[in-house]
């Protein structure tokens, strides 16, 4: 988790480096090429004011015409003092066409650029008003366009780097809990043996059927590993009834210490599509986290809520309770309280629900040293 912090935090810095040396050089480059414009302009009101200085009977001024035409980029436009226009450069005709329209494009002009005067004889006053080609225009865009592209390809980057991580470690996942339920098939093929040969020499024995049953668990939970990493096959099934086996195994196998309250009538039937093994996975793990919450003395409640859309399964215990902070952190892989623990129960829950069944489970509500309640939503179409 740090790792990856810091690669992130260098991602940025060098993303802001990068867009910051770009709009520096760039503006540079922009200030230049402004300073070169007007140049230009200064170059072109020096030209108008030759012009009106000279008669034609005296020397050629055909340079000072080439001067003035040369100007092929910057928009200019030259008045008398009443702004009627004398003449322009460069400038869209349908943009001077009326009063109006001519008075927008001057008060343009006057907002980029002081407009330049020109003193003409007779006390007869000119005025020179130009504002940036679009060429300047556009490269002072352009670091800007630059940068979203760098932090554009950053983001993108960072999100493909993300996603094969994840596929890498949903490979490893998924080929440890392939491997861990080869490794268990064969010592429950050796148990399954072992508990016929005692039926033959015991056939009375009743720690046999208790034998028997936690042998058919570790069936089931070979069986769910086997599974990891192909989609689950949902059917219509009974929840409430999911969800009383679930409860069933788990007062026989928790603590005595724990009272189970179900809030729902048990005889109900609410079906949805639903992979049962599965679903019963969930809710042990979010029952065991519970009764380690309360250290193994408590109350754990269990409620179904049947929506038009949804349906909604609570469980609520009497532990610690978890600070607001963490309630996504729970769900993280790793993330553990206790002293012994990988912090994967939850993580396969959420899996489990969100990825295989399509819906939501989440921490609905919780208060320190008062209780926690988890809530699974499932979707019954």
């Amino acid at each position: 988790m740090q790792n990856r912090f810091k690669t992130n935090l260098v991602l940025l810095i060098l993303a802001i480096i990068i867009g910051l040396s770009t709009i520096a050089i760039t503006n540079k480059f922009v200030n230049q090429l402004a300073l070169e414009e007007r140049k230009k302009i200064d170059l072109w009101v020096s030209g108008i004011r030759e012009l009106t200085n000279l008669t034609s009977s005296e020397q050629d001024f055909t340079f000072i015409f080439e001067v003035i035409q040369n100007n092929s980029t910057v928009p200019v436009v030259l008045t008398d003092e009443y702004n009627n226009i004398q003449g322009f450069r460069n400038v869209d005709k349908d943009l001077l066409n009326d009063a109006e329209s001519t008075k927008r494009l001057l008060n343009k002009m006057r907002s980029e650029h002081e407009p330049i005067e020109i003193n003409l004889s007779n006390n007869v006053k000119n005025y020179v008003y130009y504002m940036d080609s679009t060429t300047l225009k556009k490269l002072s865009y352009y670091p800007y366009i630059q940068l979203f592209i760098i932090i554009l390809f950053i983001l993108i980057s960072y999100y493909a780097f993300s996603q094969s991580r994840k596929a890498e470690q949903n490979g490893i996942w998924v080929g440890m809990a392939k491997e861990t339920a080869h490794q268990l098939g064969t010592p429950t093929s050796s148990l399954m043996a072992c508990l016929a040969i005692l039926r033959d020499k015991m056939p009375a024995e009743k720690v046999l059927d208790e034998l028997e049953k936690d042998i058919h668990r570790l069936e089931v939970i070979t069986d769910r590993f086997s599974k990891i990493g192909s989609t689950p096959k949902l059917t219509m099934g009974n929840l409430t009834e999911t969800l009383n086996k679930s409860i069933a195994y788990l007062q026989s196998r928790l603590s005595k210490n724990v009272e189970f309250e179900k809030l729902y009538p048990e005889t109900s039937s609410i079906r949805i599509p639903l992979n049962d093994k599965l679903i019963e996975w969930v809710i042990e793990n979010i029952a065991k986290n519970s009764v380690d919450a309360m250290n193994g003395n408590g109350k754990l409640s269990f409620n179904i809520i049947d929506n038009t859309q949804v349906v909604f399964i609570d469980i609520t215990d009497t532990g610690k309770g978890i600070p607001r902070s963490k309630f996504k952190d729970v769900f993280r892989p790793g993330y553990t309280t206790k002293s012994r623990g990988w912090g994967l129960g939850l993580t396969l829950s959420k899996r489990i629900i969100e990825e295989y069944h399509r819906g939501k489970i989440f921490v609905k509500m919780s208060e320190i040293n008062k209780g926690t309640t988890f809530r699974i939503v499932l979707y019954k179409n």
